[in-house]
Parts: structure tokens; C-alpha cells; sequence
């Protein structure tokens, strides 16, 4: 199905950095991977809370010592936050700290730390069909852009963009914090109560976690009804069991929000290429995601909808993809 081209900078450096340690930091847990040798599978694969480890460093050393592995020669991680210099700082956890300084607290060669999202990205190319659920569209353009969103505790964005050369480079960017934009009256409704609460009312208000739930509050408000206290586990799985009106709701106006916002994104790169679905809440929704709510949103862009309408979408299944393209990243990333 992919028919993407990874750029060959690094086979020249194919075995330097071994062993590697891989990081995946969300805002809600650590995915963290080893790998020993060039082309070696990802070994140790664990999950851990963010909450469980007051640092990014206590995670990682945690992890390593719960592994029983000594220190790593490189590490590639990404995380959930732009990346802008040395200090990093998460925008959905309290974490914050030196890249310098983590490359010396565990005593690496080389330490590459880059957005959670461009990650991913970089691990496009290796998964397969097996990896992916089709959510409509044609075939993809050989050689074009490719977008790349996804919901989970934030909204993540980014993309592969071709070079002259044929190979991609992939982007870093904080579109899940643009603007969200209505595309009828009902969904200027929604905005504006959510805008009461916000001000700002972005993409990852309504996309995300937490997102679900002021979907849920917001279609009670409009709705009249009093809100109960849910978390997103709750709204999901009562949209699923069409247990509750407003759940049921939510969920659609999530499912819409999420096609108008890939469709936005895909204009905004041009991704003939196709448009990959990433994050953990999607697969979670099960029945409730309605794949033509989403196709139609994606497609309502006026004099641009015949071209849409061609323009593939794969939803993500692939169990930790981020950390496969971490190890990508430090092969290709100088």
C-alpha cells in the first residue's frame, strides 16, 4: 500500500549507535523500546505512567534498571511538545528538562530528542497494510505529500514532504493548537459554549482526550441536560452501548470534527499522498466511529471536494509505531 521511499543518509552510519534506547512520551504514559543492533526488532517494550516518575531522566533510568540494560550509546525519543532548543517543556504534563542534560545524566554519545508526531511520521514508510485500516478514498499519488494527525491526550499533527530528490522529509508543527473552525450551526453552537469556558476553543479542545469530555459538556449544555461527571473512557464506552443520548453525540461531533480537520490539513499539504489517522482514541471508539460522518467531513470542502474525495485515509493500528520511527529518526536526522 505504501509506496513512500526512506532517505539513505544514514547507511552510512548503519552500525553506529548501538545500543539505542527509544523513547515515545505522551502526556499520559512513556512508551520506552531497546534495540541492540542495526535492523534488530525492538526489545523491552513497556508502558509506564508519566505520572509514576517525577522526570523524564527517573523514567528513563527507571525503565532501564527495571530492564536490567546498561547505558545505551544513542537515544532517539519523541515527545509530545515542539521542540525549540535545548529546554524542553511538555505542554500536556509538568515534565521539563535540558536535552544536554539528559545526555549526560545517562551518559550518551548522542541523544536526538524531536516532536512525538514527527516520529510517527517517520515511521510511515515501514508499516504495512497489516498496520493500517482503509477509511476511504482512491489510490495514493506516488512520490506526494502525506499528512499525518492524530487524538490522544493532545492532538498531534505532522507529514512526509517530498524533496527534488524523491526522498521526505518529515514535519514539526503544533497544528492540533490552530483554531478550530465550524462548519455549521450546530458546531457554532458547540464552539461558542466551549469559547465561554476557553476563550480559545483549538482543534485539540474538541480532539483529544479531555476533548471528549467538553464535547460531552457542551452538548449537554446545549442540550439542556445536566452533565455527569465522565471521563473519556466513559463517554466512549456509552457511545459505544448507545447507552446515553449525549455520549452518542459527542462522539459524532467528535467523528466530524476529526474528517473536517484532516480534510483542512490535507488542502493546507497537499497530501495526494494520503492522510494517516495516528493516536490511541480512534481505534478505542469501535462502532461509534462512523466512517462515512468522517469521510463526509473530510470531503465538505466546496470547490475542493472532487479532490478529496480521491484522497486516501489509513487509520493506524500498529502497535508503537513512534518508537520504530524514533530509531528511523536517528539514522536520517543529523
Amino acid at each position: 500500500m505504501l509506496t513512500l521511499r526512506w532517505p539513505k543518509l544514514g547507511e552510512m552510519r548503519m552500525n553506529q549507535g548501538y545500543p539505542r534506547l527509544l523513547g515515545d512520551i505522551g502526556g499520559t504514559n512513556a512508551r520506552w523500546a531497546w534495540q541492540e543492533s542495526a535492523g534488530s526488532a525492538l526489545e523491552d517494550i513497556s508502558v509506564q505512567p508519566c505520572e509514576a516518575s517525577a522526570s523524564l531522566e527517573d523514567s528513563a533510568m527507571a525503565y532501564l534498571q527495571s530492564q536490567g540494560r546498561k547505558s545505551p550509546r544513542w537515544a532517539g525519543i519523541g515527545i509530545a511538545t515542539a521542540i525549540t532548543g535545548d529546554d524542553v517543556r511538555m505542554t500536556n504534563n509538568a515534565w521539563q528538562f535540558s536535552i544536554a542534560g539528559f545526555q549526560r545524566a545517562l551518559g550518551l554519545d548522542r541523544c536526538l530528542v524531536i516532536n512525538d508526531f514527527t516520529a510517527l511520521a517517520m515511521s510511515l514508510p515501514a508499516l504495512t497494510s497489516t498496520d493500517l485500516r482503509p477509511l476511504g478514498g482512491g489510490a495514493p499519488v506516488v512520490g506526494a505529500t502525506v499528512a499525518l494527525l492524530g487524538p490522544g491526550t493532545g492532538l498531534g499533527m505532522s507529514g512526509l514532504v517530498p524533496n527534488p530528490s524523491g526522498r521526505f522529509s518529515a514535519l514539526s508543527g503544533e497544528g492540533g493548537h490552530a483554531t478550530l473552525a465550524a462548519t455549521n450551526t450546530a458546531e457554532a453552537t458547540l464552539i461558542g459554549i466551549l469559547r465561554e469556558q476557553f476563550g480559545h476553543v483549538s482543534a485539540e479542545r474538541v480532539l483529544s482526550g479531555s476533548g471528549l469530555v467538553n464535547l460531552y459538556s457542551a452538548v449537554c449544555t446545549m442540550n439542556g441536560v445536566q452533565a455527569r461527571a465522565l471521563r473519556p473512557s466513559d463517554v466512549t464506552s456509552e457511545a459505544i452501548a448507545g447507552s446515553d443520548v449525549q455520549c452518542v453525540a459527542a462522539v459524532r461531533f467528535f467523528t466530524s470534527f476529526l474528517g473536517s480537520v484532516a480534510g483542512n490539513l490535507a488542502l493546507t499539504l497537499g497530501s495526494l499522498g494520503g492522510v494517516y489517522v495516528g493516536g490511541g482514541i480512534v481505534p478505542r471508539l469501535g462502532v461509534a466511529f462512523d466512517e462515512s460522518v468522517f469521510r463526509q467531513a473530510f470531503e465538505s470542502k466546496g470547490r475542493y471536494q472532487a479532490m478529496l474525495v480521491g484522497v486516501p485515509v489509513w487509520l493506524i493500528t500498529a502497535s508503537n509505531p513512534a518508537l520504530i520511527g524514533a530509531s528511523q529518526a536517528l539514522d536520517t536526522l543529523l
